[in-house]
């Protein structure tokens, strides 16, 4: 049988335990992060002037901080900032190339990194390790004569991007892909601090914004939008940990592309009408249904916003039920902490009450 939501276990103050307390621990990550990349000597790197991409290598929880990188430095980005996730690096990467391969805290899928920045390494391409202290990528950045920013093993099981993310954004300033200052990178952890605060294991699901979030998903198939940058990839992240935390299956995508396919399946057998099957019947067994979740950024264009509006309204139409989290108001770095965090804890919250973790 399948686990039932029980809402019940989100009133255990102890809830989620070493998830919650290792999400509460993000600003600290995030500082330690940004310290550690500006003490390791990458302010060096700007003497090889600026590279032609900047080709961030990860799986998983890494990868995530290749994308939340390259939101936060945007459009307005001089060069291209792509993440790759492959068994092997695109064949345009060469020596005027940044490569910068990432490893989560926890070791996760390093060694497939590790290969995958070996062949960087083999390419003379410019060289960027970000991982643990005495990981398997260390060996390359010494091969390479590069900086390697060494991030502490955490002290609880919660595998988070926020020191890997700021690392690399403190690199990517260093070599004149942006300009976020000390005071960026401040913001971000204070909102992260706001967002713990809000959403803590005590706080009712009434007044917990995560955890009535996960009342809200409860029992539907969650489509996940954001129409920005930003957005997009807390939308990215949000679907990958739902599955990951929470083992609990998630769509993600961004308009205006996802108009106009993901929008249709609110028509269809989990829109809001009509049962799946013939033996469903929709008032006495449910059944699973769409939830449209639109992140919504402050940053979002007119047509934009304009968009996101009108597929809310078809959405309710159809009878199927949205949610829209907000950004704060601020920099593209404290807008994305904002909604990655609360969708973590909604994330773990979601867990709990299905029984996944306790």
């Amino acid at each position: 049988m399948a686990p039932l939501f029980d809402e019940r276990r989100l009133d255990d103050p102890a809830a989620g335990g070493g998830l919650v307390r290792g999400r509460a621990s993000a600003a600290a990550r995030l500082r330690t992060g940004r310290s550690l990349a500006a003490e390791s000597g990458v302010r060096h790197m700007a003497d090889d002037g600026r590279p032609r991409s900047l080709v961030v290598v990860g799986t998983g929880t890494a990868a995530h901080a290749g994308d939340m990188a390259a939101a936060v430095l945007g459009s307005g980005c001089p060069v291209p900032v792509v993440t790759v996730r492959d068994y092997r690096l695109p064949g345009w990467v060469a020596g005027h190339d940044l490569v910068v391969a990432v490893a989560s805290t926890s070791g996760q899928a390093a060694e497939r990194t590790a290969r995958v920045a070996a062949d960087a390494v083999r390419r003379g391409c410019r060289f960027l390790a970000i991982g643990p202290v005495g990981g398997p990528l260390a060996p390359l950045a010494e091969q390479a004569r590069a900086p390697h920013i060494g991030l502490p093993e955490p002290a609880d099981p919660a595998d988070l991007p926020w020191g890997p993310a700021a690392a690399l954004l403190t690199a990517a300033s260093a070599v004149g892909l942006g300009d976020l200052a000390d005071d960026g990178h401040e913001a971000a952890a204070a909102r992260l601090e706001a967002v713990a605060a809000a959403c803590r294991p005590d706080a009712e699901t009434w007044e917990n914004p995560a955890k009535s979030l996960a009342v809200d998903l409860a029992g539907t198939l969650p489509v996940i939008w954001g129409a920005t940058p930003v957005a997009a990839a807390a939308a990215r992240y949000f679907a990958s940990q739902a599955m990951a935390v929470a083992r609990y299956p998630a769509v993600c995508g961004r308009p205006p592309d996802a108009l106009f396919d993901q929008l249709a399946a609110t028509d269809g057998p989990f829109g809001g009408a009509g049962p799946r099957s013939i033996f469903d019947d929709p008032d006495e067994d449910g059944g699973t249904r769409l939830r449209l979740v639109l992140l919504r950024d402050p940053a979002e264009p007119p047509e934009a916003a304009a968009d996101l509006a009108d597929a809310a309204a078809a959405a309710r139409a159809r009878g199927v039920d949205v949610s829209e989290p907000a950004a704060p108001d601020g920099h593209a770095w404290e807008r994305l902490a904002g909604l990655i965090a609360l969708t973590d804890y909604a994330t773990v919250y979601l867990a709990v009450a299905y029984g996944a973790i306790r």
